[in-house]
């Protein structure tokens, strides 16, 4: 939104020449989504523990979680929100790389919502089952692919870490490929959380290494002499990664043990749904 405001006064003052620099967008985007977790997220805890959305622990799980029933969960909310106003603000609102990958990501925490709801309001560690989970999963993800192969957004070969010169051609198995990263990055993402800081710490790793490769990969003089897949326009997804890095960042102030909120599978499914999209995106699937 600011992109588009004020880049046409670049005329008037040259100063607003610098939102056209992805990196001087990216920075924003991390303070941005940092702050908005760091300023609300008191707010939130609060309000999570009013209407009783704690955590709830499978009984067959390790004794020493027990504990932990109760603790404030669905903090992916919070940091969806932040993502989304933080992209909202900084990216640029054309690029069509920007708005599939938000699509996911909100997709991916719409059937995290409805579990977490499910377990909160019914009190079943459980949740929705997971055969639900995935059907919705792989639907999500086959209509990402099914766009990107539609209108040639990306093409079927893989890029082989470590190996400049080899990139198998998938064709048309492509597209099982892609559903096969997307729902397993979310799902790991899920499985791994539960404990104090356990998931948010990897994925904000995860999410700063895609920031560069996002923008390495939209930069075809760096691309090229770095012998990555260049992938035009795929650089504006190093806004929304940095959003991730800095609402991940605000998270884990309140998930770092004594974890006073727990990101729920609304965040967990939704940040590894995220992940994966922009992983296919810059070619770097097997990374």
């Amino acid at each position: 939104m600011l992109y588009h405001l004020l880049i046409p006064l670049h005329t008037i003052w040259p100063i607003f020449n610098v939102f056209r620099y992805i990196t001087f967008r990216s920075i924003y985007a991390a303070v941005t989504a940092l702050l908005i977790v760091l300023v609300f997220g008191p707010r939130f805890i609060e309000k999570m523990r009013e209407i009783k959305a704690g955590q709830a622990i499978r009984d067959d799980g390790p004794k020493s979680h027990l504990k932990k029933q109760g603790t404030p969960s669905m903090g992916g909310v919070l940091i969806i929100g932040a993502v989304l106003i933080s992209t909202l603000l900084w990216a640029n609102l054309k690029n069509v790389y920007v708005w599939l990958v938000l699509w996911v990501l909100v997709s991916f925490g719409a059937i995290g919502l409805i579990d977490d709801i499910k377990k909160v309001r019914f009190r079943d560690p459980k949740g929705l089952s997971g055969r639900w989970k995935l059907f919705f999963q792989v639907l999500i993800s086959l209509t990402f692919g099914m766009v990107l192969y539609r209108f040639h957004l990306v093409d079927s070969s893989l890029s082989v870490p470590f190996l400049k010169d080899v990139h198998p051609e998938l064709g048309p198995l492509y597209l099982p490929f892609i559903v096969l990263v997307m729902t397993g990055t979310s799902n790991a993402v899920n499985l791994t959380d539960g404990l104090d800081g356990l998931a948010i710490g990897p994925f904000i790793v995860c999410a700063a290494v895609y920031t560069l490769f996002a923008y390495l990969s939209g930069h075809a003089e760096l691309s090229r002499y770095l012998l990555i897949p260049h992938v035009r326009g795929a650089g504006e997804l190093a806004v929304l990664c940095s959003a991730l890095v800095g609402a991940g960042l605000g998270f884990l102030w309140y998930n770092a043990y004594p974890a006073e909120i727990f990101m729920g599978d609304v965040g967990s499914l939704s940040l590894g749904g995220a992940l994966g999209a922009v992983a296919i995106i810059v070619k770097q699937e097997l990374l």
